[in-house]
């Protein structure tokens, strides 16, 4: 499936009381790879964002004043997540976001969860590291990638890294170091790409001296007990 990796950013915490969307931020995954396709918007909100949404974020009133509003950039928004899995961390608040300002346009406009697949990261994080903390600074350390550049919240940026955050948190073990770092974090991971062109893993067969070694030992197990191999022909 498709996979669409998303973050926003609002003017404030609850869009029952009127706070809107004045980010998207998307980042495109298919095959375990980022494909480089992205969309990134600002938006009028057509009002005033909050201070203390503003020193999380960084995005001023003056900034948003010649942005487009939503409305204005729904549909191509609309058609670059249709069908696609949604990867965001803390889903209920930004689909709640995203649910209420559709709902605010003039004609028939989907729910998120009508048009998209939706996996909550954070319900992930919290389930693989129970009790611990599972924000996105917080694995970032934990998972050893690289967010020197996230001094303020930013939605593609935050897109960016969760993408890399979710590769690693559902790629298995990426490093042999299973123990924890000096300051009680787990031990950063290294993630590395084989090289597609690489030749083939050889597979080597075993000969007969060897088939017959295995067979004798076989033999001798279920001569001491009945065993599922033996019942079923199975050599």
């Amino acid at each position: 499936m498709r996979q669409i990796v998303l973050d926003t950013e609002t003017t404030g915490l609850e869009p029952e009381q009127g706070h809107r969307i004045i980010e998207i931020g998307c980042v495109e995954v298919a095959e375990r790879e980022l494909t480089g396709r992205h969309y990134h918007v600002y938006i009028n909100p057509e009002r005033e964002v909050e201070d203390s949404a503003i020193e999380v974020h960084g995005i001023t009133n003056e900034f948003l004043a010649d942005k487009p509003t939503f409305r204005e950039v729904a549909d191509e928004f609309l058609e670059f997540i249709r069908g696609a899995e949604l990867i965001i961390h803390n889903a209920p608040f930004d689909v709640g976001f995203m649910d209420h300002e559709f709902g605010m346009l003039d004609g028939d406009y989907p729910r998120t969860a009508d048009v998209c697949g939706i996996r909550d990261s954070l319900v992930m994080a919290r389930s693989k590291h129970p009790g611990q903390k599972n924000n996105l600074d917080v694995l970032c350390r934990r998972y050893g990638i690289d967010n020197s550049n996230r001094e303020l919240h930013g939605a593609l940026l935050d897109a960016e890294i969760l993408a890399l955050v979710y590769l690693a948190m559902t790629g298995g073990q990426t490093a042999l170091s299973l123990g924890e770092a000096d300051d009680g974090q787990d031990a950063g991971t290294e993630i590395r790409r084989l090289d597609p062109g690489r030749s083939p893993l050889p597979v080597p067969e075993a000969d007969n001296e060897e088939l017959n070694a295995h067979r004798a030992f076989l033999d001798g197990m279920a001569a001491k007990t009945a065993v599922l191999w033996d019942e079923q022909g199975i050599s």
